[in-house]
């Protein structure tokens, strides 16, 4: 499976188990809104930056951010 859609789903879930919509995430981890919508959908290439940010916004460390 594309990681795209591997790291899309994971923000997902993450977001869910939160119960925080997309742009709940966006203003925590100081990204757009329609920047969560593309990454859930696999349709980013999303950079470590940024998945640093998601992973802090979150509440989970990186290693649990990649625990697929």
């Amino acid at each position: 499976m594309d990681i795209r859609i591997l790291v899309g789903k994971r923000v997902k879930e993450l977001r869910n188990k939160l119960k925080i919509s997309q742009e709940e995430l966006a203003d925590i981890a100081e990204l757009d809104r329609t920047y969560i919508t593309s990454v859930e959908c696999g349709k980013r290439n999303i950079s470590i930056v940024n998945i640093e940010k998601l992973a802090i916004a979150l509440k989970v460390t990186l290693k649990e951010f990649f625990d697929f």
